[in-house]
C-alpha cells in the first residue's frame, strides 16, 4: 500500500485524551526507542494488560522483548498488522499501544500454540478454568469480553474460533488476524516476551465499564450466486465454481477480465455466504497461476456464494458508529478492520474521509487479514468493542 495515500504522520507519540477509559499511544516504527516513547505516554500503570499492534516494518521481536522488560508485571499481548488505526484514523508504519488500567479492568492472557493441530478438549478445559478463575478474582467487575489475535497465515482461524466458543460461556469475543502489510509472508503474535507464528493469544477481560462487542460490514447481497464445486477447505483454495475453473467463472460473473483479477477486484466484488439469518463475507485473497482462488476463510464444496455490492463505506461507517452512541457515546472503541476495507478505501480515494470518521469516534486498532466475532472467522468487516461509563447504580458482583 502507498504509505502516503492520505495516512497520518505519527512520527512522535501523541498524548492520549484524558477523558478516555483506555490509555493509548502510538509511535513511528523508525523511532530509535519505540517502547520508551510509548512508555512516556502510557506511564507506569498499573495496567491489567497492554495490547501492542505493530507494523511489519518494526523489529517485532525487539519491541515485544523490550515491552516485557518495561512492564514485567503486566501481560503484554502483541501482533503484527496490515496497517494501523491511530488517533488520526488509518495509518501505516506505526506501533500502537492500548493499555487497560487495573482500576477498571482485570484480565488473563493465554498463548495458544500449534493452532493448526489443536487438542480441542484440553484447550476448552484450560480456557474454562481461566475464565472461571478470573470471574472469582474480579467479582467486583460485572462486565466481560474476550480479545483474540491469531497468526493471519495459519489458515486455522475458522477452526480455532469454533473450538474455543464452548469455553467462553456468556463472554462475547472479537479479534483479528495478524497481518504483514500486503506481503503475506510472515505474521506473528506475542505474549510476555515470547513471539510465535502458527499461534494465537486469547485475552479474557472483566471490567467495571459497560461494553458492546460488535461487527459491521457495508456489503449488500445481490441476486448473483455461484456454487463451489471443487475446493480444498484446509488450504482455503477453490478450484471450480459452477463446474468451471474458479477464477475464470468468478470473473465472468462479476464482469471482469480473468487475466486482470487483483486485490482491487476482490475488494470491489466480494462474495458472501448465508449462515442462519445473516450473510458473512468469504473474501478472496488472490488468484493462483493455475486459475484457482485462494480465500481468507475456509470454503467448502457445495457452498453457495453470493456476490455482494458495497454501500458507500464512509456513510455506512458513520451510521454504524453513531448507532453505538444511541444512548451514550462510547469513550473508546477498539477496531479490528479488514485489510480489504482499507484497500477499497484506497481504490475509492476515501481514505481521508474514513480516517476522519474513525478519529471522530475514538477508534483505535489495526488492519487485519480476517476478523473474529463469536464462533466465526469472517472477512471484509470491522469487529470490535466499545466502552461506556459504568452505571452509577451498577451492582459490584455479577455472576456469569
Amino acid at each position: 500500500m502507498n504509505a502516503n495515500a492520505g495516512f497520518a504522520d505519527t512520527a512522535d507519540p501523541v498524548q492520549p485524551d484524558e477523558s478516555c477509559a483506555l490509555r493509548t499511544a502510538q509511535v513511528c516504527w523508525s523511532n530509535t526507542s519505540p517502547v520508551a516513547a510509548l512508555y512516556e505516554v502510557l506511564g507506569p500503570g498499573p495496567f491489567s494488560f497492554i495490547s501492542i499492534m505493530a507494523t511489519p516494518l518494526a523489529d517485532f521481536q525487539g519491541v515485544v522483548a523490550e515491552a516485557r522488560r518495561v512492564y514485567p508485571d503486566t501481560d503484554v499481548v502483541a501482533c503484527t498488522t496490515a496497517g494501523e488505526i491511530t488517533g488520526a484514523g488509518y495509518d501505516e508504519g506505526t506501533i500502537v499501544a492500548i493499555a487497560f488500567p487495573a482500576e477498571d479492568f482485570a484480565s488473563c492472557s493465554i498463548m495458544i500454540e500449534n493452532v493448526d493441530d489443536l487438542d480441542a478438549q484440553a484447550l476448552v478445559d484450560q480456557i474454562t478454568l481461566e475464565r472461571m478463575g478470573l470471574q472469582q478474582r474480579a467479582s467486583r467487575l460485572p462486565h466481560s469480553f474476550g480479545f483474540l489475535v491469531v497468526d493471519g497465515l495459519s489458515l486455522s482461524e475458522d477452526t480455532l474460533s469454533a473450538t474455543i466458543a464452548p469455553a467462553l460461556g456468556d463472554t462475547q469475543i472479537f479479534g483479528g488476524s495478524a497481518g504483514d502489510g500486503t506481503d503475506f509472508r510472515q505474521t506473528l503474535v506475542g505474549l510476555n516476551g515470547r513471539v510465535a507464528d502458527n499461534a494465537a493469544v486469547l485475552t479474557l477481560v472483566r471490567t467495571r465499564l459497560r461494553t458492546k462487542v460488535f461487527s459491521l460490514d457495508h456489503l449488500v447481497p445481490t441476486g448473483e450466486q455461484m456454487v463451489v464445486t471443487e475446493a480444498d477447505p484446509a488450504r482455503r483454495i477453490v478450484r471450480a465454481i459452477n463446474a468451471e475453473p474458479a477464477a475464470r467463472e468468478y470473473a465472468r460473473i462479476v464482469g471482469k477480465d480473468p487475466e486482470q483479477l487483483d486485490r482491487f477486484t476482490f475488494a470491489a466484488h466480494p462474495v458472501v455466504v448465508r449462515i442462519g439469518d445473516a450473510h458473512h463475507v468469504r473474501a478472496i485473497q488472490q488468484v493462483t497461476k493455475d486459475g484457482d482462488l485462494v480465500f481468507f476463510s475456509a470454503v467448502d464444496e457445495g457452498m453457495v456464494l453470493t456476490v455482494a455490492r458495497p454501500e458507500n463505506m464512509v456513510t455506512h461507517l458513520e451510521r454504524k458508529l453513531q448507532e453505538l452512541s444511541t444512548e451514550n457515546a462510547p469513550s473508546d472503541i477498539i477496531g479490528c478492520d479488514c485489510i480489504l476495507r482499507r484497500i477499497e478505501a484506497e481504490q475509492s480515494q476515501i481514505v481521508r474521509a474514513m480516517s476522519d470518521v474513525l478519529s471522530r469516534h475514538n477508534v483505535i486498532g489495526f488492519s487485519t487479514y480476517g476478523e473474529q466475532i463469536g464462533p466465526l472467522h469472517v472477512n471484509h468487516t470491522m469487529s470490535g468493542v466499545a466502552f461506556y461509563p459504568a452505571d452509577a447504580d451498577e451492582t459490584t458482583h455479577v455472576a456469569d
